[in-house]
């Protein structure tokens, strides 16, 4: 794959069937991860009607804490109340992010062609894949000495090369977009 490339009306890239296959099927599961546990909306009409939730505790899944991170680290009270206020629309973003990229990528694979709007969400998409990948496999800043001492048969071996590849287009979208 050589990555996006610009072009006179956005960006464009083409993907093989087993590629389109792999970035929607881990998309997907992103979207199951963000939708599963959704706060219920808090009962006060107006509330409900900003996005407020009742909910205001970090989730258990650390994919989802990295994903949905606290807002204040040294204050748990502001981040509470700051999670209250924010939760539901980053999960509904993330959700809009990922069903852009689910529409724009073929499962057959092909040619994609996104405006700079598409591209965007295809950046928030891939980034929440990633993140969600990292946390699974442990990646922190030493990562680089992690994946070139890894030998073929080690477990986590293809999901840090998918891991690199996802890195890969993120970089070649940015320079596309540039």
């Amino acid at each position: 794959m050589a990555g996006f490339r610009a072009t006179s009306d956005g960006v464009t890239a083409r993907f093989a069937k087993p590629e389109a296959a792999i970035i929607r099927d881990l998309v997907a599961q992103v979207v199951e991860l963000v939708v599963a546990d959704m706060p219920t909306p808090d009962p006060d009409e107006l509330a409900a009607m900003v996005g407020l939730s009742e909910s205001a505790e970090q989730p258990d899944d650390p994919v989802l804490a990295r994903l949905l991170p606290d807002g204040y680290r040294d204050d748990p009270e502001a981040a509470q109340e700051f999670r209250r206020f924010t939760e539901s629309g980053l999960r509904s973003a993330k959700i809009e992010s990922a069903q852009m990229l689910l529409q724009t990528l073929p499962a057959s694979g092909g040619r994609v062609r996104l405006s700079s709007e598409q591209a965007e969400a295809w950046l928030r998409s891939l980034n929440d894949v990633r993140l969600a990948l990292g946390v699974r496999l442990g990646v922190t800043e030493d990562f680089d000495g992690l994946s070139e001492d890894m030998v073929a048969d080690d477990p986590r071996y293809a999901y840090i090369q998918v891991y690199q590849w996802l890195a890969f287009l993120q970089e070649s979208l940015v320079a596309a977009l540039s």
